[in-house]
């Protein structure tokens, strides 16, 4: 027996449809694209010179991140400081975060740590890694006799 409530819906059927809304929330995906998995926002690509990695970090000052390379695993910290209101003031709605952050993952490869490059324009971070030499593929001639 189907059992309705005073809305007219089961309410089976909307736990149903509750478990698969988290189920798909909690997944890490939204239709098909992977989402970032914390803050800031980076992407990363890859060619045989090296690596580029592109974070956006808006309102953050430059001196407030500390990048570091340690073989082949890059680090990016920092703190987007809170916004000063005036006194009178009081959040209507607040999405922006503020405080430290801290973002790791590993390249694949070993990276010239002494060559790393960072730029920072309007609010992204842009580091250039490149590639150890020891690390870089070999192009083998082959000879014939």
């Amino acid at each position: 027996m189907l059992y309705r409530s005073s809305f007219g819906l089961s309410p089976w059927r909307e736990m149903e449809r509750l478990r698969r809304e988290m189920n798909r929330l909690l997944s890490g995906h939204v239709s098909g694209i992977a989402v970032a998995p914390g803050f800031p926002s980076m992407n990363v690509w890859t060619n045989e010179d090296g690596a580029v990695v592109t974070a956006e970090l808006p309102g953050i000052d430059h001196k407030d991140i500390d990048i570091s390379v340690n073989n082949d695993t890059l680090t990016v910290i920092g703190c987007r400081q809170p916004e000063e209101l005036p006194k009178d003031a009081t959040y209507h709605r607040r999405e922006r975060g503020c405080g430290r952050f801290s973002r790791s993952f590993q390249l694949p490869f070993q990276v010239e740590a002494g060559k790393v490059s960072a730029a920072f324009e309007r609010g992204v971070l842009q580091i250039t890694l490149p590639r150890a030499e020891a690390d870089k593929p070999r192009r083998i001639a082959v000879k014939t006799t």
